[in-house]
């Protein structure tokens, strides 16, 4: 089984954003890099609206992380930055934005017009795409892509479960397993889960091969087991904890763990910029 690639997202947390700390400084952000390298993540998923280039440099200076440049619901102009200074990656939401969280309403269309725009702005660049999945619609606009060559494999994805809104989808085994049922030949999958029920979808995407993303932006809680066998919330936890609880995860069922340089062999992407 290849090793298995963590994404560490210490961002906002939209559930409870006035109670969950996160570093939002470049200096900040950098240290939260390093201390998530160290626990096991490879890809570092970072919202940096209007210092995209000076946290772009800053973490490619200091860190051999994979840079993934989040916040997808932007429009293109205001991310520019993010293929001006070659990013390794960038978010990309393949459907409808409809988000209902706790201080905001998001709603934001993406049509497949802007999709291609994407894509031809990652081939110029040379700018990984990661692809977020919601729904099945999603995976029809994805194939979309491909079917026009627009996408090379492999394709990284991310499927999201539980997130609140119109876009929300059931965080079960059940789900999971049907949405990966349909992902085309050549993704990479990755899980994002916002609620209590991540631990048992993390689990499932380890011992099926897949890949997956903690943080203070999917779920800033420590998940812990109770007397009677379920599991509920624990204390508010920096990401590079919750990497470090990941790790732990994996390692009990055998999995090892992805190095920076090792995941961007299995994601096509070469060495460092």
């Amino acid at each position: 089984m290849e090793p298995l690639i963590i994404t560490a997202t210490p961002n906002i947390c939209w559930l409870n954003p006035d109670v969950v700390p996160y570093p939002q400084t470049v200096e900040d952000i950098v240290a939260e890099a390093l201390a998530c390298q160290a626990a096991g993540a490879a890809i570092f998923h970072i919202h940096a609206e209007g210092q995209w280039a000076a946290v772009v440099r800053a973490l490619r200076a200091s860190t051999d992380l994979v840079i993934q440049c989040g916040m997808s619901s932007l429009p293109i102009p205001e991310r520019m930055a993010v293929f001006t200074e070659h990013a390794d990656m960038i978010s990309m939401i393949v459907s409808h934005h409809d988000e209902a969280f706790a201080n905001v309403d998001v709603h934001v269309l993406h049509p497949r017009a802007e999709l291609v725009e994407y894509m031809e702005l990652c081939a110029k660049h040379q700018v990984k795409p990661e692809l977020e999945i919601w729904n099945t619609g999603s995976i029809w606009n994805m194939r979309f892509l491909i079917d026009r060559g627009l996408l090379p494999a492999p394709y990284f994805t991310t499927l999201f479960f539980g997130w609140p809104g119109g876009a929300w989808s059931p965080p079960t085994i059940e789900e999971y397993l049907s949405r990966r049922h349909h992902m085309p030949t050549g993704s990479i999958i990755n899980v994002s889960i916002m609620g209590p029920e991540q631990i048992q979808i993390l689990a499932a995407a380890i011992v099926n091969g897949d890949h997956i993303r903690v943080g203070t932006e999917d779920y800033p809680y420590v998940i812990r087991p109770t007397s009677d066998g379920r599991w509920q919330p624990g204390e508010i936890a920096p990401t590079a904890e919750l990497v470090a609880e990941a790790v732990q995860l994996a390692r009990q069922v055998g999995r090892a763990i992805a190095t920076p340089a090792e995941a961007r062999a299995l994601l096509g992407m070469g060495g460092a910029a």
